[in-house]
Order: C-alpha cells, then sequence, then structure tokens
C-alpha cells in the first residue's frame, strides 16, 4: 500500500487519505453527503451503544419523530427559523410522473398546501406533540433522545466535520422549573464530558457560547470544544437551555400542584458522526488511524505465519482457545488467515486501520514459547510468553487507553496559550497555535472585529476556568474572565 501524506506536509490531505485507505468512508454522487462504510459504520455504532446505555441509565427515553416537518411549525419560533431558514431542504410537491414516456418529472399538480422540511433538528416537530403529551406537573419531567439523520445544505463539505447529511443523537426534555431545565443542560454537557474523556480519550474544554454563536432559539448553549493536531478547535457537542422559547411558541402548559397554569422549560442536546472525525483528527499519525481500545470495533488481531498446513494446525491449537477466552471477557478479536495477502500487507491494512493490538504467532514463536505482540499507539513490539497473554491483554488494552488520552492531554495544554496583546494574538492565530486564552470585553461589536480581521471565533467562555480581570485585547476596555478564541472547523 501507498504511504499516507504526512501530517506536516498537507494535514487536510492526510485526513482524508486516512478516511479512504481506513475503509471508513468515501463521498456520494449526491453532493455534500458521504457513504459510510462497513468500518466506519461500526465505529459509530460502538460509539452509540456506549452514550445509549448512558443516556438510558440516567432516566432517557428513546423515541422516534418523523423526517419531515411542515414548514408552519418553524414559523412559530423566528429566532430558530432565521438561524436555519438558509440550511434548509425543502419539499415542495408530493409526486412524479411520466414524460413522454423518456423523463420523469415533477408533477406541478401535486405541489404542497403547507411546504415540508427535511429535518435540520427536531424542536418544533417534538413540542408540536409535547403539546398534547404535557397538561400537569405529573407529566413532567420528560426527558427523551432520539437517534436519527439531520440534512443541513453545506457549503464546504468534509468528511464527518461538514456534511449535508450526518447522524447524531439529538436530546429534547422538558421541565417544570427554570433550575431544574438548566440543570438538566450542566448535567448532559458533564456527561458528555465523562464519555469523551473515559472512552474517547479526547481531552475537552467545558464552556458557554457566546450570544452570536449560540444555538438558535436557546437562551444560552454550553459547548464541550477540543483542540486537533493542527492546532484548530472542533466543537463536538453541545447542551442547550432553551428557557420557555418552543412552549410559548407552541404554547405548552402545565398545570402546577396549586392549580395555576405555567410554561413549561426546556433544554435540547446533542452529539453527532463529527466525533469520528475528532477521534481521526486529534489520535492518529502518519501511519494511519489509531483508535482507544473502548471504542474500537476491533480490538485485536491475530495473525498467523506459516508456510505448511502441520504449522497452521499448531497455532491454530494455542490462537483459538485464546480468542474463546478473551471474547468471554469482551474483548474482541479478529484471527486472520486469509493466504491471498502476505502477513506483511495484512500488517500495514491493520495499522492503517488502528487495531490497537496486532499479534503476530508463528513456528518459531511456538518453539520459543511467545508470540510478538505490537502496540499501535506506540508501534513497540514486544515477545510476551504465550501462557501469560489471557492476563496481561486487558492490562495492555487499559495502558495504550491511558497512553493516547494523555498524549491527547499533553497537546491540550500545549495548545492553551496566554496573550495580553492585539498583536502577539493575531501573530499566534496567524499559525494556528491552538486555544488563546485571551480577555474580551464581552461586546458583540468586539467580537466580529476580531473575526473579521483574523478568521477567529470565541469558541467558548470556560466554566471551570477562575475568574480573572485583565482588559481586553481589541478595545482595551475592563474584562472580567478570558475567554477562548481559536480558528475551527
Amino acid at each position: 500500500m501507498k504511504k499516507l501524506t504526512k501530517r506536516n506536509e498537507n494535514y487536510s490531505k492526510w485526513y482524508n487519505e486516512i478516511i479512504l485507505k481506513a475503509n471508513i468512508a468515501e463521498k456520494s454522487d449526491v453532493r455534500g453527503c458521504m457513504v459510510i462504510k462497513p468500518y466506519g459504520f461500526s465505529i459509530w455504532e460502538k460509539i452509540k451503544f456506549i452514550l445509549d446505555k448512558i443516556l438510558k441509565s440516567t432516566g432517557h427515553k428513546n423515541v422516534y419523530f418523523p423526517l419531515l416537518i411542515p414548514k408552519s411549525y418553524f414559523s412559530k419560533e423566528y429566532n430558530h427559523i432565521k438561524g436555519f431558514a438558509k440550511e434548509c431542504a425543502v419539499i415542495t410537491h408530493y409526486r412524479l410522473k411520466n414524460f413522454n414516456n423518456k423523463n420523469i418529472i415533477v408533477d406541478q399538480n401535486s405541489k404542497l398546501e403547507d411546504e415540508l422540511i427535511v429535518r435540520p433538528t427536531s424542536e418544533t416537530i417534538i413540542w408540536n406533540s409535547y403539546k398534547r403529551w404535557i397538561n400537569s406537573y405529573r407529566d413532567l419531567p420528560i426527558r427523551f433522545n432520539q437517534w436519527a439523520n439531520i440534512i443541513r445544505w453545506e457549503r464546504r463539505p468534509r468528511f464527518f466535520l461538514r456534511t449535508s447529511e450526518f447522524l447524531w443523537q439529538e436530546g429534547h426534555t422538558a421541565h417544570s422549573t427554570k433550575k431544574e431545565a438548566i440543570n438538566q443542560a450542566k448535567k448532559i454537557i458533564n456527561i458528555y464530558t465523562n464519555f469523551l474523556e473515559n472512552f474517547i480519550a479526547i481531552p475537552v474544554i467545558q464552556g458557554i457560547k457566546t450570544y452570536s454563536e449560540k444555538f438558535a432559539g436557546a437562551e444560552e448553549t454550553y459547548c464541550i470544544e477540543s483542540i486537533m493536531q493542527d492546532g484548530k478547535s472542533l466543537q463536538i457537542a453541545t447542551s442547550h437551555f432553551l428557557g420557555q422559547n418552543f412552549s410559548k411558541a407552541f404554547d405548552v402548559r402545565y398545570t402546577t400542584e396549586k392549580g395555576n397554569k405555567e410554561y413549561v422549560w426546556a433544554t435540547s442536546w446533542g452529539i453527532s458522526t463529527r466525533l469520528i472525525g475528532a477521534i481521526i483528527m486529534t489520535h492518529s499519525d502518519d501511519n494511519g488511524l489509531i483508535l482507544p481500545p473502548k471504542i474500537a470495533p476491533l480490538q485485536i488481531v491475530i495473525i498467523p505465519v506459516y508456510k505448511t498446513q502441520e504449522q497452521l494446525n499448531l497455532i491454530e491449537k494455542l490462537v483459538l482457545p485464546l480468542k474463546e477466552s478473551l471474547e468471554k471477557r469482551g474483548i474482541s478479536i479478529k484471527y486472520d488467515k486469509r493466504t491471498y495477502y502476505t502477513p506483511g500487507w495484512k500488517f500495514n491494512e491493520y495499522e492503517i486501520k488502528g487495531i490497537p493490538i496486532r499479534i503476530t504467532i508463528g513456528k518459531k514463536d511456538i518453539d520459543r514459547g511467545t508470540v510478538e505482540v505490537v502496540r499501535r499507539d506506540t508501534l513497540e513490539k514486544k515477545d510476551i510468553i504465550i501462557n501469560k497473554l489471557e492476563f496481561l491483554i486487558p492490562k495492555i488494552l487499559s495502558k495504550i487507553q491511558d497512553n493516547i488520552f494523555k498524549t491527547a492531554l499533553k497537546r491540550k495544554k500545549k495548545f492553551l496559550i496566554k496573550v495580553d496583546s492585539y498583536e502577539e494574538f493575531k501573530e499566534k492565530i496567524k499559525k494556528n497555535s491552538g486555544f488563546i486564552f485571551a480577555h474580551w470585553d464581552g461586546t458583540e461589536k468586539t467580537e466580529k472585529k476580531i473575526k473579521i480581521e483574523t478568521n477567529a471565533t470565541i469558541r467558548c467562555i470556560p466554566i471551570n476556568f477562575k475568574p480573572n480581570i485583565g482588559k481586553c485585547i481589541f478595545t482595551k476596555k475592563k474584562s472580567t474572565q478570558r475567554v477562548i478564541f481559536a480558528k475551527s472547523y
């Protein structure tokens, strides 16, 4: 196989090549869309399985709402539709017809009275249903989640990072009090953070979006930002406190214990297949993909090296019982004895695919009572006694998971840079130096001017950082806290 482009030569090309050569996805004939191939989809399935289990354990139930939403629903919440209007796909007719027995055309007589929007997000159709479902305080809280696909027209598509169609989960909750809804939005950000750091091995910064960057229709948007290897930021997840905007738009009120009528408080939140792009750009190297063991669909591959059937039989007497035993412990293993590829070809294939552990065993290894074990994260090769493998493999997987996270954490700390002057700020941003931690005067006007001049945005106002009095880098006005600036995907 041809080697990958190096990251320091062309980061964007390197990213695309990993996706194609690791067989994760490919371009679709539909502009802005992609085909997620079996290996890529298996990564998403692993993410979905783990996160779905966590959400259910915290009281959330899965539902499914229609893909098509009447346009009239969007008109009820102005700020929401204003934010999504340019990204929406609209269905205006419901039928095709034959033309001269050759061409298929739209039947102009099938125009819809209320045009349909292909789901860009589901707040409107869900709150239309909540109006029927919520009458009393006894009906609250509602904690629903759905796994779905989304359509938002994308001008500059990139695999996983920006596609016109993508997969995600979107949570939608309804509450009797403002405090409960805010706590729910914050709780979800903490759930996402735990999931990302402990399973995906991506260290993050929690924050609040500025007014201009918050979700359309939200009162407050909590977000998770992470830094990629090229020094650009990627927003991985968001959780929104929607206030009573949607309950008022759809007239969703409940009767309190005292008999009063009050509007419901709401949240929504989500994480998408963009996370696969984050995994690639956070962990991978010039040899290909690197996957944290906890989300790797395949954690171990065993490759036999043999010349005769007799040698293969000896190898399998050791390998097959080991494979069965480890699988019982929840470890996913592939035994690859394909004869139409050489061992060297297989080594390269699994290296590009990011399989955490590769085990090679041949006749000489059996004679020595050892096997060769290669870690994908460090490429370290080690001969391990066969009888100790079953005991050591889980420990090695754990070490790989920890090492991948520590490597990413070290990079995050390296990329968090404090600056106190606009000149230094522009210099650092020009070089994609990472998260620029700087003072801002809190105005949308200053935020906009900095964005125009440097192409950098305020990624978030950090939640867990201490207040710090200073002067805005642009206006020199008083600032009570530094914010995170960066160029982003």
